[in-house]
């Protein structure tokens, strides 16, 4: 998602946050979600997080539970990822931090500087893109990417339970429950969808699709390169848009993926066209919508359309 597809939050200047931080007398946006409570036996350490985004945030909050205090940083639908400037709030919940999620893949290369310049002995870092081996200039998309979604949850947990050992059979009772009860809708969305459409053939307006459609087994047809561009924020090839529109006018494609908070121009007038050939229409967002839901509940969402529209598409 790029800055001219979507409205800014205002900047700050960037410099001598790593002083100023420790002045500021308020905090980001927390992510809140229920947990799986109701452990007795444990001890009453709070362990701060902060995340980088929301989606992983979410994530961290539940697999805590109680024992822990999770701060997103990115909350707000309308904020770009890509280009976000730090506040002094932000960088003083670093610096209280004892586990840092960022997404990394440059998606968030925002974060990595607040890092650096609230450095603290003692803080956990875990950096996405590096624990699932996206090297640099590949996909940062990896929230969209179940298999990635899992290593995510027990690297979060195996962190908890070395900053607080004494927690650490809580910890194992919360990622039980998560994995088991609370993301099984997720995840029968996604065993089902790949059992009944794999091999499907869809189109897409930008990369952060290009995961998920993996995961689900689906086809991608829209042009590599015109995925990168989109989601990059620059001109795709005329080449590139004819190739997709001559895939939407004979329906190559069964469905139109869209990431609705980065709908530029050429996206816009693809999703038209395939409107207008009966070519069902799915949109998907970039962080959770709305801001305040749970990652499983903004993804099962967006599942059960696109559920839907495979279904209309194929007649299965």
């Amino acid at each position: 998602m790029r800055a001219a597809a979507i409205s800014r939050t205002p900047r700050l200047a960037f410099a001598g946050l790593g002083v100023a931080v420790l002045a500021a007398a308020t905090s980001a946006c927390a992510t809140t979600a229920p947990s799986a409570d109701g452990a007795s036996g444990s001890t009453g350490k709070t362990i701060n997080v902060v995340a980088a985004e929301n989606f992983w945030g979410s994530i961290a909050q539940q697999l805590g539970g109680r024992h822990v205090n999770v701060t997103s940083i990115i909350t707000n639908p309308a904020t770009d990822p890509h280009d976000y400037e730090p506040t002094p709030a932000d960088g003083r919940a670093v610096a209280e931090s004892q586990l840092a999620i960022v997404n990394g893949v440059g998606y968030d290369a925002w974060a990595d500087k607040l890092l650096a310049s609230n450095a603290g002995a003692d803080r956990t870092e875990l950096n996405v893109g590096d624990l699932v081996g996206i090297k640099p200039g590949g996909n940062p998309h990896r929230w969209y990417d179940p298999d990635n979604v899992r290593q995510v949850i027990d690297k979060i947990t195996d962190d908890y339970k070395k900053i607080d050992p004494a927690d650490a059979a809580y910890f194992d009772r919360q990622k039980n429950t998560y994995v088991t009860k609370t993301l099984a809708p997720y995840t029968q969305l996604i065993d089902g969808i790949r059992a009944k459409y794999a091999g499907t053939p869809v189109g897409a307006s930008e990369s952060i699709v290009t995961p998920l459609a993996e995961g689900l087994g689906l086809t991608m047809k829209t042009p590599e390169s015109f995925l990168d561009a989109i989601s990059e924020g620059s001109d795709p090839t005329a080449h590139d848009k004819a190739t997709i529109d001559q895939q939407i006018k004979s329906k190559q494609i069964k469905i139109y993926v869209y990431n609705s908070q980065n709908s530029t121009p050429d996206v816009q007038a693809q999703v038209n066209e395939a409107k207008a050939q009966g070519i069902p229409v799915v949109s998907v967002t970039e962080t959770l919508a709305p801001a305040g839901t749970s990652f499983q509940d903004w993804q099962v969402k967006q599942l059960q359309e696109i559920e839907q529209a495979l279904a209309k598409a194929t007649g299965k």
